[in-house]
C-alpha cells in the first residue's frame, strides 16, 4: 500500500505541474512579444542590407520553411534594397551634376555665374586689385598691319586716335621692340607673325568674342595719309548716319579708286554713286552702293560678328570681300557708306608686295598680285556655291543677285 501511495502521489504531482508549465510558457511568450515590440519601436528604420544573417540561421530557416522559397524571398529583398539604394544614389548624383544647354558651346558643364564668354585687349597689371586695373575702358579698337619701315606714317596715324581707342599693331616683318621709341607704343598691343596679311591676323586675333567690348573696329592698312582725319569726329558721323560698315572718303586725285569711295566735297556722307555703264546691274548693289574698299574699313560690333565668319582661313588677301560685305547688314545700301568730311589719302606703298618671293622669273610683288587675283575668283565661287547649296536644301529657286 505504501508503494501504491507513493506512486499515486507522483502521478498526481505530475498532473498538477502540467498546468503550471503551460502557464509559464504562455507568460514567457507574452513577455517576449511585448519586449520585442518595444525593442522594435526603438529602431524605426532598419535597412535589410545592413543585416548580416549567420549561415546557421539561414540553414535553420531553410529546414523549417522548405529552404528554396525562403532563400529566394531573402535574395529578392536584398537585391531590391540594393537596387533602391543604388537608384537613389544615382538620382542624387545626377541632381548634383551641372549641365546648362544655354551656356556657350563647350561650357555646358559650368555654372552660368562663372562663364565669361567675351574678352578684350585691355592691359592688366600684375599686382593690386583687379577691379582697380583700368583707369578707363576704351570704346573703340583700331588695328594696323605694319612693317617698321612705315613707322613715321603709323606714328602720324595713331595720333589721330584718342584715348578712347585701343591700338593693336600686327607686325608682318617681326620687328616689334623698335616701336618703343614711340610713347604710345608702350600702351599698344603688338602681335607678330612674319609675312602675313591683315585678314590673316583679323581671322585669328579679332574673333567677335574678343572684340565684343568695342563699339567699332577699324581694320586699316599702313599706307594711309590722315592729315584730314579725326577719329572721334568720324565716329560721330557714323552714328549720325547709321553706318554699320564704312570707310573715310579717298582723295580722288591719288591712286586708283572706285567711284564709290572717292571723297565728295559737298556732303558729310554718301551711300551710292554712278559707275561706268553696265557695271551695276542694280543701283543698290556694288560697286554703285552697299560697297566700301578693304584698305580702311570700319565695322560696327554687330557687323563685324558676321564679317569675321565670312573671312576664309586660307584666302588671306581679302580680295572679293568688299563686294560681299553687303551680306552682313540689311538694308545694305543704307547701312554701308563713305564718310566724305573725314577723308584720307591712299599712298599706295607696295610694302606687302615686297614680302613675297621671286619665283619663275617674277618679281616678289608679281607673285603676290597673282595670288590676290586668284583668291578673288576662289572667294566668288565659294560664295556662289554656298548660296546655291542653301537654296537647294530649302527647295527655293535662287535669286539673280547671289553673285558677289
Amino acid at each position: 500500500m505504501a508503494k501504491l501511495g507513493n506512486t499515486s502521489r507522483r502521478a498526481c504531482s505530475g498532473l498538477f505541474r502540467k498546468p503550471n508549465e503551460t502557464m509559464r510558457l504562455i507568460i514567457t511568450t507574452i513577455v517576449g512579444v511585448v519586449l520585442g515590440f518595444f525593442i522594435g519601436i526603438s529602431f524605426p528604420t532598419v535597412s535589410i542590407t545592413k543585416l548580416h544573417f549567420p549561415s546557421s540561421i539561414i540553414s535553420y530557416i531553410e529546414d523549417r520553411n522548405s529552404g528554396l522559397a525562403t532563400q529566394a524571398l531573402l535574395n529578392h529583398a536584398l537585391t531590391s534594397a540594393r537596387n533602391q539604394n543604388r537608384n537613389n544614389s544615382k538620382d542624387f548624383n545626377d541632381t548634383l551634376k551641372i549641365y546648362v544647354p544655354t551656356n556657350p558651346r563647350g561650357a555646358e558643364r559650368l555654372p552660368p555665374g562663372i562663364v565669361v564668354s567675351e574678352s578684350d585687349f585691355y592691359l592688366r597689371r600684375l599686382w593690386g586689385n583687379p577691379d582697380e586695373d583700368l583707369k578707363m575702358k576704351q570704346k573703340y579698337l583700331v588695328t594696323f598691319t605694319v612693317g617698321y619701315d612705315q613707322k613715321k606714317n603709323i606714328d602720324a596715324a595713331v595720333k589721330k586716335f584718342s584715348e578712347n581707342f585701343t591700338i593693336v599693331l600686327f607686325h608682318y616683318d617681326g620687328r616689334t621692340s623698335e616701336w618703343d621709341e614711340f610713347e604710345w607704343s608702350k600702351r599698344a598691343i603688338h602681335v607678330s607673325a612674319r609675312k602675313q596679311t591683315k585678314w590673316w591676323y583679323a581671322k585669328r586675333f579679332l574673333h567677335p568674342d574678343i572684340v565684343a567690348s568695342y563699339e567699332y573696329i577699324f581694320i586699316w592698312d599702313e599706307d594711309l595719309g590722315v592729315e584730314h582725319f579725326n577719329a572721334e569726329e568720324y565716329i560721330k558721323l557714323v552714328k549720325k548716319h547709321g553706318l554699320e560698315i564704312s570707310q573715310p572718303g579717298l582723295e580722288p586725285n591719288r591712286g586708283l579708286t572706285w567711284q564709290m569711295t572717292k571723297r565728295r566735297g559737298d556732303r558729310e556722307v554718301h551711300k551710292e554713286t554712278e559707275e561706268r555703264p553696265g557695271w551695276c546691274s542694280d543701283p543698290h548693289l556694288p560697286p554703285c552702293a552697299a560697297f566700301v574698299e578693304i584698305m580702311a574699313t570700319v565695322f560696327s560690333r554687330d557687323a563685324w560678328r558676321c564679317v569675321w565668319h565670312m573671312i576664309q582661313n586660307d584666302l588671306v588677301h581679302g580680295w572679293g570681300l568688299d563686294f560681299a560685305l553687303r551680306k552682313c547688314v540689311e538694308p545694305a545700301h543704307e547701312k554701308i557708306g563713305v564718310v566724305d568730311s573725314q577723308w584720307i589719302v591712299h599712298q599706295v606703298v607696295p610694302s606687302l608686295g615686297n614680302q613675297g618671293v621671286a619665283e619663275n622669273g617674277k618679281a616678289p610683288w608679281e607673285g603676290v598680285r597673282e595670288r590676290c587675283r586668284k583668291e578673288w575668283g576662289m572667294f566668288q565661287n565659294r560664295m556662289a556655291d554656298a548660296e546655291k547649296a542653301y537654296y537647294k536644301e530649302k527647295g527655293i529657286r535662287p535669286p539673280n543677285t547671289t553673285a558677289v
